[in-house]
């Protein structure tokens, strides 16, 4: 005799209920839902839900799990209308389509009390029997897939309630019941409450019926019978048989108890199970599945906690059964425990010069970046079991962050994969869910490891300056333990809940800027810059890496399709405008496809790549040099600023105009920014005389200071210099040089403080056709750090304080614009 608990806690019980296998032989992860609202009554015509080794009684509170195509169309065409279906059991429980023949003619009519949807392909309906029913006819619904039938509803006869036989037949009944429930220890005892409960005969045959272990094709019988009496003395043969074996296995249990140990003990109960299901039929090769289970296991030589744990759950898997939710979760655990490369390592390739030629043909340029890269192998050669750093690549998009991470894997000879935490918002991606949740995982890094299949690949943490936190946690958080080498040898996953070595990996972050990384990670990583590329070395990526693999992927060769470097100079100074390559490379197979489509229209065999074809495919430039705009004007400075995709040249703008010594900030300004301009005015306003300024100007002059690319948030203190410049020459009526651009934040004393990002500030100048750039005299210790091109193009000027500027950048008072 069996009582099984509702499918979800969702499913309120207020019935009893019956034992309901899964008809459909699918189970999946269970979501809310509801069914739609009652009609009056059961259609004439009464959709059908075939049932799969499973007879549902009238009187019982039915889950059923729904999963075929057909049932799934039934559903969801005939739910909206009424709640009513019939539920009619098939001959065959192994077809998967059944004809009206394969159908019993007798079920029974069953009511929707609750809809919950498993997914996209699985359904649990809650169920209430009402009346046994006899299908007169079925008719197929060709355009919908599923049954209707028309019915009878069937009335059962049972003697009158002062038959003395009849009540002795009925007390009989329940007290059997009631013994074979105290001799099942795994039954509750609010099911011996239930069945002394229940008062109607008719109701408690039925309800026997369908929580006793019988086969398909005997409770069908059982379910046909309109016969009370003759439906008693059937469940109270059923009944006898199954007192006389629990007597027997009672027995068996009480002789048993001093003789055997334990696992003796568990070893016959488990071969005594297996004898009776064989017996009964219902051998569904679970014992296979363990043996299988515990096969794998021992081959993936688990670490001795991990087998532990294992090997209990291998125990609660023998003892549950198949049909059990709980039994598909310990499965699919138990599967994941035995996949996870516990104890397979792969074999380091240490090669110096193996790994300095792979960087090489990967990356062009980025040398001091290679030669900290060679010196992390270099090191991983001489101690390879020392715990190396987490490295972090921080730099503009486009800059090859991701494949220098690929390119260290192949070094290495080892597996390479990359995890996006970019927007990353939930913990568990990390640490895992735990498996008391429907639907639970291993964390993104276990389900990596999982794939590559050993236990140190390298691993990419994508974008680890995005990473988020909301009400589910906090994921870069998570992180600490992970890039903590003196941790994460012993990282547990919530849902493996056993220590994995994490030790072995070679983890490499990427970020863009470095700001919104919390200071308790940025501390576990060691931050390599990678600033932007110059045109020249663009020029070389163009030819050595962007244009050949244009070439491949647009099916043309070298000589169908030749580059010219003044086309590609083109494209660099007038069609992109960033610090990496990624645009570039977008550009050149744009106008690789050019030529594709004509070499293979038949218009041209081949085709040499010019300025003028350049224009021909891309269309008019999309940006103009800087130094080709009329910028010497009073008040109009070159400043420079660092951003997440690299250095950017502003164009601070101020006006004045009568007023009463207002200022006005437009631009997207931060409030870093705004208090520069305040700062900068302040100290005009104190240097008035020396500047040639009319002190008494500034109460009846309003100022206007405009930041173009007004829809780009923009914020920070290196505009200092830039916005003291603008306001000094809007007041002294001198233009600024436009071939000089600026960076620096000042203090109230006019001294230059230092300023961060100097090489991309110093690239973007370069790029936009300035010449003379001004830095804070404290930032000449980051000059080495510039490329060689900016160093050799830009003539770079320390200057200390402020007064030391003006006399560099302003022309003299009255010269042309």
């Amino acid at each position: 005799m069996t009582v099984t608990e509702p499918v979800s806690q969702d499913v309120k019980q207020s019935e009893p209920q019956t034992s309901a296998p899964d008809p459909e032989g699918i189970i999946a992860a269970p979501a809310a839902g509801s069914a739609a609202p009652e009609p009056s009554g059961p259609p004439e015509l009464l959709p059908l839900l075939p049932l799969r080794h499973t007879v549902v009684f009238p009187g019982t509170m039915t889950p059923l799990q729904v999963g075929r195509p057909d049932s799934l169309r039934m559903i969801d065409a005939c739910l909206p209308a009424s709640k009513y279906i019939g539920l009619v059991s098939q001959k065959d429980g192994d077809a998967e389509n059944p004809d009206p023949s394969a159908l019993h003619e007798v079920g029974v009519l069953a009511r929707v009390i609750k809809l919950v949807r498993q997914g996209e392909d699985g359904v649990v309906l809650l169920v209430q029997s009402l009346h046994r029913i006899r299908l007169l006819e079925i008719l197929p619904q060709e355009e919908e897939g599923f049954f209707k039938a028309r019915f009878e509803r069937l009335e059962s006869q049972a003697p009158p309630a002062e038959d003395e036989y009849w009540q002795a037949g009925v007390a009989n009944l329940r007290e059997s019941a009631a013994q074979l429930i105290e001799l099942s220890p795994n039954l509750p005892d609010e099911a011996r409450q239930a069945v002394l409960g229940i008062d109607s005969p008719e109701l408690l045959t039925d309800f026997l019926a369908s929580n006793l272990s019988l086969e398909p094709g005997e409770k069908q019988k059982l379910l046909e019978e309109t016969d009370v009496l003759r439906r008693l003395k059937a469940l109270q043969r059923h009944l006898n048989n199954q007192l006389h074996i629990a007597q027997l296995q009672k027995q068996l249990r009480d002789d048993m108890q001093t003789e055997f140990g334990e696992a003796q003990k568990r070893a016959y109960l488990r071969e005594q199970l297996r004898h009776i299901q064989k017996e009964l039929g219902e051998g569904d090769g679970s014992d296979e599945q363990l043996e299988s289970l515990r096969s794998r296991i021992e081959e993936a030589q688990l670490p001795e906690k991990a087998k532990e744990h294992a090997e209990r759950e291998l125990r609660r898997l023998s003892v549950i059964p198949s049909a059990s939710p709980e039994h598909s979760v310990i499965v699919t655990y138990l599967e994941t425990l035995a996949e996870l490369p516990w104890n397979i390592l792969s074999e380091d390739h240490l090669d110096l010069q193996h790994a300095r030629s792979i960087l090489e043909r990967d990356h062009h340029g980025l040398v001091r970046v290679k030669k900290r890269i060679l010196e992390f192998l270099a090191v991983r050669r001489l101690n390879p079991e020392g715990r190396g750093p987490i490295l972090c690549f921080l730099g503009p998009p486009g800059v090859g962050k991701t494949s220098l991470g690929q390119s260290i894997a192949d070094a290495l000879g080892r597996k390479f994969t990359r995890i996006s935490v970019g927007g990353l918002r939930d913990e568990a991606e990390i640490r895992g869910h735990r498996r008391t949740y429907i639907g639970s995982m291993p964390g993104r890094l276990i389900q990596e490891i999982r794939r590559a299949g050993t236990r140190n690949p390298v691993i990419m943490l994508d974008e680890v300056d995005k990473i988020g936190a909301d009400f589910r946690g906090d994921p870069a958080s998570a992180l600490l333990e992970v890039l903590d080498p003196r941790q994460n040898h012993s990282f547990v996953d919530r849902y493996l809940d056993v220590p994995f070595d994490l030790s072995q990996i070679i983890f490499i972050a990427t970020a863009n800027t470095i700001d919104p990384v919390p200071p308790a990670l940025r501390d576990r990583m060691e931050i390599i810059e990678i600033p932007g590329y110059t045109e020249q070395e663009k020029l070389h990526i163009a030819r050595g890496y962007l244009v050949p693999r244009q070439l491949q992927e647009n099916g043309l060769t070298a000589e169908q399709c030749q580059w010219q470097d003044d086309a590609l100079r083109l494209i660099i100074e007038e069609f992109t405008r960033e610090a990496g390559v990624r645009n570039l490379e977008r550009e050149i197979g744009a106008v690789t496809r050019h030529i594709a489509a004509s070499v293979a229209a038949g218009e041209k065999d081949s085709a040499i790549i010019g300025p003028s074809l350049v224009g021909e495919a891309l269309g008019p430039p999309r940006f103009v040099r800087e130094d080709r705009l009329h910028l010497g004007k009073p008040g109009v400075v070159n400043g420079l600023a660092y951003t997440p995709v690299g250095g950017e040249v502003l164009h601070i703008e101020a006006l004045r105009y009568p007023g009463t010594g207002k200022i006005t900030l437009t631009g997207h300004l931060g409030e870093v920014m705004k208090e520069s301009v305040q700062a900068a005015m302040s100290l005009v306003r104190s240097r008035c005389e020396a500047l040639g300024i009319d002190c008494d100007s500034f109460p009846q002059t309003d100022v206007h200071v405009h930041v173009p690319a007004g829809a780009i948030p923009k914020d920070g203190p290196s505009a200092g210099v830039a916005m003291f410049t603008a306001l000094a020459s809007l007041f002294s009526d001198r233009p600024v040089r436009p071939d000089v651009a600026m960076t620096g934040e000042i203090s109230l004393r006019g001294l230059i403080l230092p300023i961060g990002g100097l090489k991309e500030k110093a690239l973007a100048a370069l790029r936009d056709g300035i010449r003379t750039v001004l830095i804070p005299a404290l930032n000449e210790k980051d000059l080495p750090e510039l490329p060689a091109e900016a160093r050799e193009q830009l003539e770079i000027i320390p200057v200390r304080t402020i007064d030391e500027v003006l006399p560099i950048v302003l022309e003299p008072a009255g010269s042309p614009v």
